[in-house]
């Protein structure tokens, strides 16, 4: 932005949110035409640079003839400044080649941003950022690929630009002594558009070297159980990524690796490291051994290699000399200094120490007939050992989440608020958790409080911007809100730390389903099935890209499954084979075939399971009404109670294809929106990709054409 113009604006405009063009007295000045508002909208931001008119009908018209989108921008034009005349007129500069505004014509909610902070008045910038809030740049305005790529950028800039502003401030609030309006103002800051101003690195490292951390040996038979050879691994995984200079492959793509017969460089190749660390345990009584090796990822050769002599009663400091050793090796290996990390002394329990490792273990296989329940019972020993052990709590937390989604478990409301008790111990024990500030995040879902539920998320990430499964759960929760395009950087950011990881993969499918990238969704939902999950999403895009005989097999192939990672309704019986295969010949017949019939049959079928199911609310209710666009039953089922569980159903309502569009569609939509607490959560953070804000749809009717 350049030098205000002292004169008064001759309009107003709002960039952060719904665009809108307001008189100095503060009417708004309807453009009902989207390129109209769009192109607009662009030339604001553009402050008083001038567009070139062919870039302008790129942006505002792809796909057209060259002439014919030079032609519609002309008109375009010519519309907006006949709208524009009684209002605000000469506020265009049109040339043969470019268009502009007028310097000092329109003032904007950004450069009066830009104005008060470069003139130190620091309580207008608090005010107007809290004016602000969350509110994305241009929010609501999509024209195609070519436009977001360059939205993107300008947004990307300009939050650049505010932060180093901001930055400024602050250090001149620092030198003043003023700490009160600092502390003021870096809240401010800190609440702005969470989405934009701690947006991750998804496909850019930022320099950082790229290493994983892979499964290690056990080593010695029944004195070195696997579950002690991982807990080495995970602390080292932990303890390497505080390391600035490294970036960490997450724990269920290194894991994913055990016992491979990949090679070295292959396995590098599919986790995108440069180097592996590879080792392993020998646990005999009381005593350690620990072979670890620095392999390079490219060549497969070994760098450099060590072993490690300690006792259990030192595994801390044993931990710590080894993620220290590995730390240095690194570094010498790419002639790089490296700060040496920090290892956590988590308890000084040895037997607690030994049960939290146990139940972990457990817990991350998850699925397996009582596994959960077992990892559970040995973490509440551990915490009931040592009542300070941070990580036990936040481990059992999770194991909550866990057989609330991923058992038939007969009160997930009560596996929630067990969930949510242990992460506000943790929380309260070590305030920087963030993945507990997450968890507690999906119960506060639970509670119909969407809002605080993102707050959360977004804490979680600010507290934890490398963690994938922060990540991960942020972008979940913006998918569920129906926030795709700011929920994808989130879910990629996720993945390309963690890229072996097939429920990343669910959300990327559902992401680019909602898109409306047919094809990658198929692609990232195979991705899904090859790693081991169910292709219900693979079936139902590959319905909506016309294959529906292929979708109708893909998903009655998700049977297979059954008992293994779906399982049956709580409380009922597992259905006998005859029954499953006529159940499931139904469900995706309903969901795939495309055939009106096939869809009331099993909607019929679905009504009569929720008023015989034990919970009504159940994800085998919840999820095919919204494949099948039966807003009816979900809205009765998702009202009556929402789950962990049937939460990530709602994943799957933000597609604009038939006949899912039928839930968002509908026009009680809105009202169940409110009721759960969502349209709370778009009033906070922004409205749903698919959806107009409020004042769009109310807006009054323009001169100008579409």
């Amino acid at each position: 932005m350049g030098t205000l113009c002292p004169s008064q604006p001759a309009a107003y405009a709002s960039l952060f949110g719904t665009f809108q063009l307001r008189t100095p007295d503060h009417h708004e000045i309807a453009i009902t035409n989207r390129r109209a508002r769009g192109l607009l909208a662009i030339l604001c931001l553009a402050g008083n640079e001038a567009i070139e008119r062919d870039f302008l009908s790129k942006l505002l018209w792809p796909g057209r003839f060259e002439a014919h989108a030079r032609a519609s921008l002309r008109q375009c034009l010519l519309d907006l400044g006949k709208l524009l005349a009684p209002h605000a007129p000469d506020i265009l500069d049109v040339s043969r080649k470019s268009v502009a505004l007028h310097p000092g014509a329109v003032l904007t909610d950004l450069a009066a941003l830009e104005g008060v902070l470069a003139s130190s008045d620091f309580a207008a910038a608090i005010e107007q950022l809290d004016a602000i809030g969350t509110k994305p740049i241009l929010d609501q305005m999509d024209f195609g690929a070519a436009f977001n790529q360059w939205l993107a950028r300008r947004g990307g800039d300009t939050e650049r630009r505010l932060h180093a502003a901001v930055e400024a401030g602050l250090a001149t609030l620092e030198r003043t002594g003023d700490r009160e309006t600092s502390a003021r103002l870096r809240d401010a800051w800190r609440a702005h558009d969470p989405a934009a101003a701690s947006a991750p690195v998804a496909a850019a490292d930022g320099g950082r070297t790229r290493i994983a951390v892979l499964p290690f040996q056990s080593v010695g038979g029944r004195d070195a159980p696997d579950y002690f050879a991982d807990g080495v691994v995970e602390e080292l995984i932990t303890a390497l990524g505080q390391v600035p200079q490294l970036l960490v492959a997450g724990r269920t793509s290194s894991f994913h690796f055990r016992d491979s017969p990949l090679t070295p460089p292959e396995i590098a190749k599919a986790l995108r490291v440069s180097h592996l660390v590879e080792g392993s345990v020998q646990r005999q009584g009381e005593r350690l051994r620990i072979h670890i090796h620095l392999i390079d990822g490219a060549t497969g050769f070994e760098n450099w290699a060590q072993r490690y002599d300690g006792s259990l009663d030192g595994i801390f400091a044993l931990q710590a000399t080894v993620a220290q050793a590995v730390t240095s090796a690194i570094g010498n290996a790419l002639g790089i200094a490296m700060e040496p990390p920090t290892v956590r002394g988590m308890t000084s329990s040895k037997e607690a120490y030994d049960l939290f490792l146990q139940g972990r273990a457990l817990s991350a296989r998850v699925f397996g007939d009582g596994v959960l329940g077992i990892a559970v019972d040995l973490l509440e020993q551990a915490v009931a050992l040592d009542p300070q052990f941070v990580e036990a709590w936040i481990a059992l937390a999770e194991a909550h989440q866990l057989v609330a989604v991923y058992t038939p478990c007969l009160d997930r409301a009560a596996e929630s608020e067990r969930m949510a008790d242990c992460a506000r111990t943790a929380i309260d024990l070590a305030p920087g958790s963030g993945y507990a500030h997450a968890l507690l995040g999906v119960h506060q879902w639970t509670q119909n409080d969407i809002v605080g539920a993102l707050d959360l998320a977004f804490k979680a990430y600010r507290l934890e911007p490398d963690n994938p499964a922060v990540c991960m759960r942020l972008g979940s929760f913006l998918l569920y809100c129906g926030r795709t395009s700011d929920a994808m950087q989130y879910v990629e950011a996720a993945i390309d730390q963690d890229p072996v990881d097939g429920r990343k993969f669910n959300l990327r499918s559902v992401g680019r389903f909602n898109m409306g990238d047919i094809d990658g969704a198929i692609e990232a939902g195979q991705r899904m099935v090859d790693l081991g999950f169910p292709s219900m999403w693979l079936a139902v895009a590959t319905a909506a890209s016309g294959r529906n005989d292929l979708a109708v097999e893909q998903y009655q192939q998700t049977k297979g499954l059954m008992n293994k990672i779906i399982f049956p309704p709580a409380g009922t019986d597992p259905m006998p084979p005859a029954m499953m295969d006529a159940y499931w010949h139904v469900a995706a017949n309903g969901v795939c075939s495309g055939r009106d019939e096939d869809r009331a049959t099993y909607c019929a079928m679905l009504d009569m399971m929720q008023t015989q199911l034990h919970d009504p609310a159940d994800p085998s209710v919840v999820l095919p009404a919204i494949f099948m666009g039966y807003p009816e039953r979900l809205f009765e089922a998702a009202s009556h109670a929402i789950t962990p569980a049937n939460t990530l159903c709602l994943l799957s309502i933000w597609a604009n294809v038939d006949p899912i569009r039928r839930i968002w569609q509908h026009p009680e939509f809105i009202p169940f929106a409110q009721r759960i607490g969502m349209a709370a959560a778009w009033d906070k953070y922004g409205w749903p990709d698919l959806l107009p804000s409020p004042s769009n749809r109310m807006e009054t009717p323009s001169p100008l054409s579409n």
